[in-house]
Formats: structure tokens, sequence, C-alpha cells
């Protein structure tokens, strides 16, 4: 049989023919002129569209964040909820309730009452003066007493349950406050965003009641106020959060947009899309430290005689999923990158590609020699290779965009199942059908 140079290629050397011609694409891009590869007004306007893609990701985590807590009610309370079981929290609300309790109870008044039955009971003059000087001992007692009450209530599992439904019921209200419409039982007054605790003053006073402590039921309906952010700046944040409120549904969007002109705008699409992605996960990590710096920042601004840790639990609960906003989008910039990168020419990515293809290959090579017959399947993807490829990746973004909150294990595992697909694409692909006609003419004698 004589060879003509028309048999089928082997899988290892279909593999190396492939790499030969990337290399050989990559230089001849090399060999262009240097005017026409670093042309500055193009070269320039897509580093621009870059960052300017880049600050509007940031934007986005921003106003998706405060879109989610102005529009999804479960989100909110998912959000403030956990705040019940905070002990720092649970220790600043009980300080609240004991103080506003005991602000209603007049101690004076019945110290002077003890005296007056005393002397009523014909208990001698310095016996009654003794009497008049317990004052201090029984305001302690009297503290410890609400205090011990106001704890069992906070820690109680009833609390827990009044905190949820009553974040649920007030969400509207909360929504108002942010947007400068305040009214009911979330308010927006004097720099702060409070919400009113007076059902616990209410158990509180059931309680002591119930212990012997007849006074407690003359207090009146106390309207007292949980803090859940102060800031002198509050107004300023108001306003940023309902602009971002507004562009929320926007603004993920014309960041997209404005990073895909940026990468189509480079002379290197692939180099710019690896810049993209490195500008974005560069903002989110400028972000991620901001959240940090602005939390110092918060805590050591409160005002006198406030709990910094209850301040701090609060602020950790409020921008939770902020943060994990933030470490979604950097994990999917960052695995963009690499992919970006491991598509290229570089030693680094050719020896990655060449060992993943041959040993996708050695696996296929066993199965079919143990009877696998992937037939026109195989031709099919081979034919359709690239087209197969671009397929798996924009349904994975597909996914990671309409995905209402992604998380970073949501991206890790999306790159998995994309590296999969492709997997499975490698051991599909037997290559093109054998042409039967040249064959026949070979062998013939």
């Amino acid at each position: 049989m004589t060879h003509t140079g028309d048999e089928p290629l082997s899988n290892p050397e279909r593999s190396e023919l492939d790499e030969l011609r990337h290399r050989v694409g990559a230089l001849e891009s090399a060999a262009r002129p240097q005017a026409a590869r670093h042309h500055r007004f193009r070269s320039t306007g897509s580093v621009l569209l870059i960052l300017f893609a880049a600050l509007l990701s940031l934007l986005s985590v921003v106003a998706v964040w405060a879109n989610s807590i102005v529009r999804d009610t479960d989100r909110y309370v998912a959000t403030v909820g956990p705040l019940a079981t905070q002990p720092d929290v649970q220790q600043a609300v009980t300080r609240r309730v004991t103080d506003a309790v005991l602000a209603q109870i007049d101690v004076d008044a019945l110290v002077k009452q003890l005296q007056n039955t005393v002397s009523e009971k014909g208990v001698p003059p310095k016996a009654a003066q003794l009497v008049g000087n317990l004052q201090g001992p029984i305001k302690n007692g009297l503290k410890q007493l609400v205090s011990g009450t106001v704890e069992r209530v906070v820690t109680s599992k009833a609390f827990e349950t009044v905190w949820v439904e009553g974040n649920r019921r007030v969400h509207s209200a909360f929504v108002k406050a942010l947007t400068g419409r305040a009214d009911g039982a979330v308010s927006l007054e004097n720099n702060q965003v409070a919400i009113d605790v007076a059902p616990i003053v209410a158990q509180v006073k059931e309680r002591l009641v119930s212990a012997g402590l007849g006074v407690a039921a003359k207090i009146p309906e106390v309207h007292t106020n949980f803090v859940v952010f102060e800031s002198k700046d509050i107004g300023k944040i108001r306003t940023y959060l309902r602009v971002l409120q507004i562009m929320g549904s926007w603004l993920p969007v014309i960041a997209l947009l404005v990073a895909a002109a940026g990468v189509y705008t480079a002379f290197n699409r692939r180099h710019g899309l690896i810049g993209a992605a490195l500008a974005v996960f560069a903002a989110m990590l400028v972000l991620g430290i901001m959240l940090t710096v602005f939390r110092d920042v918060y805590l050591n601004h409160l005002p006198p005689g406030a709990s910094q840790a209850a301040a701090g639990a609060v602020y950790d609960a409020l921008i939770k999923f902020l943060r994990a906003g933030v470490r979604a989008l950097g994990a999917a910039a960052l695995v963009t990158a690499v992919g970006a990168f491991l598509c290229g020419p570089s030693r680094i990515a050719v020896l990655a590609r060449t060992g993943c293809r041959r040993s996708i290959g050695a696996v296929r090579d066993v199965a079919v020699s143990g009877g696998l017959r992937l037939g026109a399947v195989g031709r099919f993807v081979h034919r359709f290779k690239r087209w197969i490829g671009v397929a798996i990746v924009v349904v994975a973004a597909i996914v990671l965009f309409t995905w209402s909150y992604p998380t970073t294990m949501v991206v890790v595992w999306t790159a998995v199942i994309v590296l999969v697909g492709f997997a499975i694409r490698e051991f599909l692909d037997t290559g093109p059908a054998p042409d039967t006609t040249d064959s026949r003419a070979t062998a013939a004698p």
C-alpha cells in the first residue's frame, strides 16, 4: 500500500496540528506593523471603556443590593432576621428597653409611699427615717429585676418570632424611610433609621406585673426605638440609595455592554477580555476594602453611649449580601480572565490544553477499543465543535447573569460544569469521517 498523505490523522497528530495552526496565527498577528497594533486612539478608547465598565460594575453590585433590600421583602427579612439571635444586639435591646421601663417608674414615689405606710403602722420616727435611706438599694434592686425580666424576654424564642414578623410587616415603612417618606413603626429622624420596639416593652410590663411588681401596671404604652443605622450623612446615603435603586435593573446591563464595547475595540480581543475581567476583579477588591474601611469609620463616629458591638453586628448584617455579591462577581471575573488566558498561545496555555486533549483522547481510545461507537455523534461534534463551545459559554453566562443572587459557590460550580462540558465535547470529537473513495484508491494494486 503506497502512502499518499490522505490517511486520517490520529488524535495526537490532530491535536498537534491544531496547536501548530494556532501558533502560526499568533506569529502572523505579531508580524503586523507596529503602527497597526498600537493605534493610539483605538487602544486608548478600549482602555477607557474597560475602566468605565469596571466602575459601572462596582456601582452595579451596590445597586442590585440596594434594589434587593428595597423591593424584596424576603431578602430584607433574611438580612435583619438573624439579628434577633445576635448577643450584642440582644444586650443593646435589653439596655434600651430597661431604661425605657425604669423611666416610667417613680422610685421616689415608691419610697415615699413606703414611708407613709410605715408611719401609719406606728413605727418609731427613726425607723421610718431608716426606710427613707433605702432609696438607693431599692433603685438598684428594681433595676436588676427589670433588667433580668427584659433579658429573659429578649433571649426567648418569642422575641425572635416577634422580631422577624415585625420586620416583615414594617418593610414597606422601611422603604419609605430610605426614600424619605417615613411613617409607622420605622422612622428616619435625627439621622437615624430606627425600629419601634414597643411590643417588647408591653411583654416586659406583663411579666413584671406577674412577678408581683404591681406598680408596673401603671406603665403607659411606651414607644422606644432601636436604631438600626445612624449617620450624620444619612440624607446623602438615602439619596444615593434611591438613585441606585432606580438604576438597579439597568446598570448591570449597561456595564456589560460597555465592557463588550471595550473588548471589541481592542486590537487583540483576547487581551482585551483579560484586561476587562481583571479590571472588574480589581473593582470588586476595591469595593471590599471600602466596605471594611467604612465599617471602622462608621463605628468611630457613633454617638456617646452607643454599643459598638451591636452597631457592628447590624452593619455586618445589612451588608452581608452585598459582600456575597462582591465575592461572586470577583470570582466570575477571575475565572473569565483565567479562561481567556488558557485560550492563548502562551507556553503554559498550550501545555495545559495539549495535556487535557491527550488525556481525554486516551480515555476515548480506551472506550472505543472496548466497543464504544460514537459514529455520527462524533462526526457532528467535530463539525460543530467551535459552536458547541460557544454555546456552552453563552449558556453559563446567561445562567450567572439571570441568577437572582449568585454566590461564590454558584460561580465555582458553574465554572466546573463548563469545564465538564468542554471535556465531554472533546471526548465525543472523533475527528472527520474517513474518505472511503481515497482509501479504496490507495488500497488498489
